[in-house]
């Protein structure tokens, strides 16, 4: 099968003959794709189809693979010296003046880390992107620091790692797998990688497959045994290297990686939620972070590395903020952008919401965008979850935040008091949940919904019926969605902060009293907020570290946490307290 749009050509090399793909204008930088196992070219169809208006996109079948040639005989036909000959005919033909920036997934990456550390091709790679496959080398020194020097960590990262190994055990066993893949497991495969993996079909896997796999099986068998066992003290990156680590790879430890930079001056560490197979479950973000470390490269520059406290866990993720404008949500859309995520801010307030995403951008996010939308409108929060999936993605953490305060007493609340605050406070929550929640399910590579409640959700306030009401609905929902999305591994978290200084006070509804008690009563709530002083910072710090360790309920000031203790051991005592009356 052929990508789209795609210009053939044929590369003979050593006696074989590999099929190479191209797509965009020969002038500009050109970006090498090379594929893994049980792989051919087409499994980067999505990702070079998103890098072909930018791109001059080169993609080529491995020996022996696709619609290349095999070698004869296959014993010693897959060594990695020979497929460094393939790799610089296909270079020399593709771009014989100008270096190539290289890409690599699985066994492509593998051979990739040989390709930018054998000095007979240094000066012809500007730029390596790696995922999914570290070099031999590196894994080789790796085993054997470990043997030489063993802690029970360490111990335990090598018996980690050799049960997500067992398949390599497996393809040196000769003949079974050749049958396996001709057989029953070729047959099955496309339907193994849509339930396990949530990849879906389209074109993917191709026809060879069962060829493909028999034949790659010498990928392992002419390399790993010996590389492991001898591994070169010499391999040094001489190109600048991007690492991208899926955190849910059910065949690589993220440990592999722990000592890289001893082997790569220049390096760029990102991870991402997803599972092992991205060029075909998340090629919006790779495209986004391959062409942004081919342009630095191009420019003479490296990516400089985020330098936010949990960089290494949110860099380049999709974030989408709702209540961005002010307060929590601003400062947490901030938190995400120095650590690298790419944000979304969304608000009612239009000019707000452009305020909140420039400034991300300018704090650490590579992107950022902002949105308009009332989280209480049904369909406007639709329109803004199809959107965000055809711009910008499937969000991985949502961050459910806006919200509106309600004082007064429950006798003094009228029923359009109530729409007004479970509309936006409870089903602004629900429309984010069902609808963002649900494209991450399908999407089926995890991800992370962050409620911002309040310690009025456990903390009753005969001062706050509806907005207390409100938000204990939504500490409720997140626990109830929690257990039914902990199965697709989805985590969901609610966040209850106590006083914190945000203009909510400021825009805060007081009912059954006239606009002049009104406008004093948020006057005062405000002025004791801001005696109180606790910065939205803090909760914004609360809710990435809820993500991270995947809490699910989160009391952030120590008024909430005590509340929260109280509503566990002392319910009586928190009933008591609940007869005076709070600022808001």
């Amino acid at each position: 099968m052929a990508l789209e749009g795609a210009r053939e050509r044929r590369v003979r090399t050593g006696g074989i003959e590999l099929c190479v793909a191209e797509l965009g204008d020969p002038s500009w930088p050109t970006v090498v794709l090379v594929h893994g196992y049980p792989d051919s070219k087409e499994v980067w169809s999505h990702v070079a189809s998103r890098l072909a208006d930018r791109f001059h996109v080169v993609l080529y079948d491995v020996r022996g693979h696709g619609r290349s040639t095999a070698p004869r005989p296959l014993r010693g036909g897959y060594t990695l010296e020979k497929l460094t000959d393939d790799f610089l005919a296909v270079v020399d033909a593709v771009s014989p003046d100008r270096p190539v920036h290289l890409v690599g997934h699985d066994w492509g990456s593998v051979q990739a880390w040989e390709f930018t550390t054998v000095a007979r091709t240094e000066g012809r790679i500007a730029s390596f992107t790696s995922m999914s496959g570290p070099s031999l080398d590196h894994f080789g020194h790796w085993i054997n620091s470990r043997l030489k020097r063993p802690t029970p960590r360490r111990v335990g990262q090598l018996l980690g790692q050799g049960a997500k190994s067992w398949y390599v055990y497996a393809l040196h066993t000769p003949v079974l797998p050749e049958l396996a893949w001709r057989g029953p497991l070729g047959k099955t495969w496309p339907r193994l990688l849509e339930r396990f993996e949530r990849v879906p079909g389209n074109g993917y896997p191709t026809s060879s497959l069962p060829t493909d796999a028999a034949h790659g099986a010498w990928l392992y068998r002419d390399n790993v045994r010996a590389r492991l066992r001898r591994p070169r003290g010499d391999a040094y990156a001489h190109a600048p290297v991007q690492l991208i680590t899926p955190l849910g790879d059910a065949f690589l430890s993220e440990r592999l990686y722990d000592e890289l930079e001893q082997w790569v001056p220049q390096l760029t560490r990102r991870t991402l939620a997803a599972r092992h197979w991205i060029p075909r479950s998340r090629p919006d973000q790779l495209a986004a972070w391959i062409g942004e470390f081919v342009n630095a490269n191009e420019g003479g520059r490296t990516v400089e590395a985020t330098t936010g406290k949990y960089a290494d866990r949110f860099g380049g993720q999709l974030v989408l903020i709702t209540g961005a404008g002010s307060g929590i949500g601003r400062a947490t859309a901030y938190a995400f952008a120095e650590s690298g995520a790419r944000v979304i801010a969304v608000d009612r307030d239009a000019e707000a919401a452009a305020r909140t995403a420039e400034m991300s951008r300018l704090i650490g996010s590579p992107e950022a965008w902002a949105e308009t939308a009332d989280v209480s409108d049904e369909q406007a929060m639709e329109k803004l979850a199809v959107k965000v999936a055809a711009e910008y993605g499937v969000v991985d953490v949502l961050v459910n935040n806006a919200g509106i305060g309600l004082g007064g007493s429950f006798l003094d609340t009228s029923p359009e008091d109530w729409r007004k605050v479970l509309d936006v406070n409870l089903w602004g929550v629900i429309h984010g949940c069902r609808l963002f929640g649900r494209q991450m399910a399908e999407r089926g590579q995890g991800g992370h919904i962050v409620n911002t409640a309040s310690a009025a959700a456990y903390q009753p306030s005969k001062a706050l019926p509806a907005y207390s009401t409100s938000k204990a609905a939504v500490l409720m929902l997140s626990e109830c969605l929690r257990a039914e999305l902990a199965g697709q591994g989805i985590g969901v978290s609610a966040v209850c902060p106590g006083f914190v200084n945000t203009n909510i006070t400021a825009t805060a509804r007081f009912a059954g009293v006239d606009a002049a008690e009104e406008k004093r009563r948020q006057k005062r709530s405000a002025r004791l907020y801001g005696l109180r002083n606790y910065p939205p910072e803090k909760v914004a710090d609360a809710i990435l570290r809820a993500v991270v360790r995947n809490e699910a309920v989160v009391p952030v000031t120590p008024e909430a946490r005590g509340a929260h203790l109280l509503s566990r051991f002392a319910p009586r005592a928190l009933r008591a307290i609940a007869r005076m009356e709070p600022p808001l």
